[in-house]
């Protein structure tokens, strides 16, 4: 073989093994890319995976907080905000000094004064009157009517003027029904304002006058009537038990009497 013979053979084998090692390394290249991007879409998959489990965590977390009954802080000291679910505060509030008020028995040592609230809204005039036009219509729209009063207290809170709340108030309760009038007697419902901050908590109960106000610690107490009944009542069965002692011993002197 000739030198140029030899020199063409392995002028071709090198060529071959140059286009063999480009062939290999865009094969390398080709299984990296693949092996990359494989990686990128296992990574997306696991970044799913633990999102969507923090947020099963989180809403399972959430249930378990959502009580029946859940404390929330009041910005006022001495005042304890408790939020329900599922319950009308009026309703189970009346319903317990209801029961107070009947029994007489005590069951809150520490408790002062228990307040339903129903609604909500910024302790801006323009604001309360905006919301009270909505929030006053199952108790005072036509053709729903009623006798009323308004009680305000505000705690933590310079910029309302008790006065204007009431006349605004009352303006809203009247231009839903003409008929409604105001008892500060004896009135068949009471508006509740209470005003904490800037927060408005209004709420429409009855029996306000006959429950003390919603004190828990009168409620239990029997009034000037009420002691006088129960001292006629105590009075008429001491006198009762009074005269079967007395006729039996009328008996036994009769009887004597014939024995002799």
């Amino acid at each position: 073989m000739s030198s140029e013979q030899e020199d063409l053979r392995a002028g071709k084998k090198r060529k071959k093994a140059h286009y063999g090692g480009f062939s290999k390394r865009q094969k390398d290249f080709k299984q990296l890319e693949f092996t990359e991007d494989h990686s990128s879409e296992s990574d997306e998959d696991d970044v799913e995976a633990a999102l969507k489990k923090e947020v099963d965590e989180i809403c399972t977390a959430t249930k378990k907080n959502l009580r029946r009954f859940q404390s929330v802080e009041s910005g006022a000291n001495n005042v304890v905000f408790i939020r329900t679910l599922s319950v009308e505060p009026e309703k189970l509030v009346h319903h317990i000094l209801k029961d107070m008020y009947t029994t007489k028995k005590k069951k809150a040592k520490v408790i002062f004064r228990m307040l339903p609230f129903s609604g909500t809204c910024k302790a801006f005039l323009e604001d309360m009157k905006q919301y009270a036009e909505t929030f006053f219509v199952p108790w005072f729209k036509t053709p729903n009517k009623g006798t009323f009063q308004i009680v305000y207290k505000a705690r933590n809170n310079s910029h309302m003027n008790r006065e204007e709340v009431i006349k605004e108030l009352a303006g809203v309760v009247g231009n839903l029904n003409p008929e409604n009038k105001v008892d500060l007697n004896n009135p068949e419902y009471t508006i509740v304002v209470e005003i904490i901050k800037t927060v408005c908590c209004l709420s429409v109960v009855k029996d306000y006058v006959l429950l003390k106000k919603y004190n828990l610690q009168e409620v239990v107490k029997c009034n000037k009537e009420e002691l006088q009944e129960k001292l006629a009542i105590s009075t008429k069965e001491e006198i009762s038990e009074i005269k079967p002692k007395e006729e039996t011993k009328a008996e036994q002197d009769h009887n004597l009497s014939a024995d002799d």
